[in-house]
């Protein structure tokens, strides 16, 4: 079994669904980076922009106010540090700032020219399956066409990685992620998990991000009155379970601790079924 990669997530930002503004100063960031690689994380993904549904956008010079300096100076500790950003601008700094990894959720389409940015560094790039921005992106959560959900997500990544591929991105410095909570319903987003291995037949390693996320919040209570956020981690780290068990490259995730017992667990049991 391959060990699934750890990412934890550091929101310096004082509006993301999990924990908006309890990290949203370069100092907290920092220091909550260092408690997740306490804990087991693998990469630190630094964010300086709220994806969940309805997010209103920062303006450039706030998104690199916020990830720049904290991406410095972990990196500097020797962290392996990612950017969650769409913006080709931001992708630049951070990779210059010591980042090596680009998390971009569009997949290059909301800047096209992140994907010059990715080759140009030589970064690990993951692309993840995308339709609109936040403001909007439910009113496209529609899969009519043959495969539904799963085919064209699997389709419409398939497109991502020739668009990376054209640009100069290393196929080997290609990953994917399934977008779950993006522009999808929770069964849309169940369907997906329960297909992973289409996702896995383009290729390329897949990322998992579930962590936390709406569908576990209705699943845990309903669609009416959803678990709170804080809550659903029990349910998270059953996901990061069976994700590792089919052999995905990475998860997503808030609670670093738990996703890595969970992992250690996983391990272990593939390990040696025969041994006391």
């Amino acid at each position: 079994m391959t060990r699934p990669r750890i990412m934890g997530i550091v929101n310096v930002t004082p509006d993301s669904f999990s924990d908006g503004g309890r990290f949203a100063t370069t100092d907290t960031a920092i220091a909550h980076g260092r408690e997740l690689i306490a804990q087991g994380a693998d990469i630190l993904d630094i964010g300086g922009e709220s994806t969940r549904p309805g997010a209103t956008r920062p303006l450039v010079s706030e998104e690199l106010d916020r990830v720049v300096p904290v991406i410095s100076a972990l990196a500097a500790e020797g962290a392996a540090v990612s950017v969650d950003t769409m913006r080709a601008e931001v992708a630049e700094a951070a990779a210059l700032a010591g980042a090596v990894v680009i998390n971009d959720v569009s997949g290059g389409l909301a800047d096209p020219d992140i994907l010059r940015v990715a080759a140009d560094h030589d970064v690990l790039y993951v692309a993840m399956h995308w339709r609109a921005h936040s403001t909007e992106m439910q009113q496209h959560a529609v899969y009519d066409g043959p495969g539904g959900v799963v085919g064209a997500v699997r389709d419409e990544l398939s497109a991502r990685i020739d668009d990376a591929l054209a640009a100069g991105v290393d196929l080997e410095r290609l990953v994917v992620d399934p977008g779950l909570g993006f522009a999808k319903s929770p069964d849309h987003n169940w369907e997906l998990l329960k297909h992973l291995d289409e996702l896995v037949g383009l290729g390329r390693p897949v990322l998992v991000g579930s962590s936390r996320k709406s569908f576990l919040g209705t699943l845990l209570g309903s669609a009416d009155a959803p678990r709170p956020v804080a809550e659903r981690e029990h349910a998270n780290v059953a996901l990061t379970t069976i994700v590792s068990l089919q052999g995905m490259w990475g998860v997503r995730v808030h609670d670093v601790r738990a996703s890595a017992d969970a992992i250690r667990v996983v391990e272990r049991f593939a390990h040696d079924p025969g041994e006391a």
